[in-house]
């Protein structure tokens, strides 16, 4: 897994430890002035920029950790389910109807 160089710190040893992975921080070098494209960071951005465009992510609105973590997985799958099925078929929805009584 990758990640900005704001999230070096206990995130590295946390991820190491409770997922049994490896982060590696992505850092711009010492020397640079200006815009320069780096290595894996693009990956980083786009993972981002998919999560923030679901509008409950768009804002920090929850105010439980455990509710964020929620919405991010929520998020995530249906990045991933849209992913999956693209390029199939388009189907319509069926119309639904309800049946009230009388």
């Amino acid at each position: 897994m990758f990640a900005d160089s704001g999230f070096a710190g206990r995130l590295v040893e946390w991820t190491r430890d409770i997922l049994r992975t490896t982060l590696e921080i992505v850092q711009k070098p010492a020397d640079q002035q200006g815009f320069v494209v780096h290595r894996r960071r693009w990956v980083v951005e786009r993972t981002l920029a998919w999560l923030t465009a679901h509008r409950r992510l768009a804002r920090d609105y929850e105010t439980r950790p455990a509710t964020s973590e929620a919405m991010i997985r929520w998020a995530a799958v249906a990045g991933m389910l849209s992913h999956l099925t693209r390029g199939g078929p388009a189907t319509r929805q069926q119309r639904r109807t309800f049946n009230t009584p009388d």
